[in-house]
């Protein structure tokens, strides 16, 4: 199986995804580890400033090609990061679909409201963020809507963070094994 964690920015996708990586000892891949890999090695004219939709289109194919070669070699995998995008079923025939267990984690404004102070305290659990000035609360809203926006459009489930944060992660761990 291969997991696919996506979402809006401090909504705990790392912290999922080590967590699975420890529940379920899959190895897993970050997105934003690629994507350095590949700017600090000079492989790619690309910088840790440009669009999201930018990396995206130069990082998804690189992304959608490795969860085809795990799924063909019967490998399970985690792959977690933002830069996926929001049509990203229509890349994978049934045959690989069937292989991929999707999940977007978004916050309600509700909570953000509720929750800033602890959001940007949990900034860096997992990853050292570097530079977390841009995270403000209209900034964070505004990361959260297009992702439910654009996830829901194209039909696409959004696990949404709405008040117990622990609960949502430890549920979706919980999820796979069913």
């Amino acid at each position: 199986m291969v997991i696919i964690i996506t979402g809006a920015s401090h909504t705990g996708k790392t912290l999922l995804a080590q967590r699975m990586l420890e529940e379920y000892k899959y190895p897993y891949v970050s997105i934003d580890h690629l994507k350095m890999g590949l700017i600090r090695s000079g492989n790619t004219n690309l910088s840790p400033e440009d669009p999201d939709d930018v990396l995206t289109s130069y990082l998804w194919p690189i992304v959608r090609e490795m969860v085809k070669t795990a799924i063909e070699n019967n490998q399970n995998l985690i792959i977690e990061g933002c830069y996926i995008p929001f049509g990203w079923r229509s890349d994978f025939s049934d045959q690989y679909l069937e292989h991929i267990h999707f999940l977007c984690l978004a916050f309600t404004d509700g909570y953000i409201d509720k929750h800033f102070s602890d959001i940007k305290a949990h900034g860096s659990d997992i990853e050292v963020r570097l530079d977390d000035s841009y995270c403000t609360v209209d900034n964070l809203k505004e990361d959260n809507s297009r992702i439910i926006s654009g996830f829901k459009k194209a039909n696409v489930r959004v696990t949404l963070i709405e008040s117990d944060y622990e609960r949502v992660i430890d549920s979706l761990i919980i999820e796979l094994k069913a």
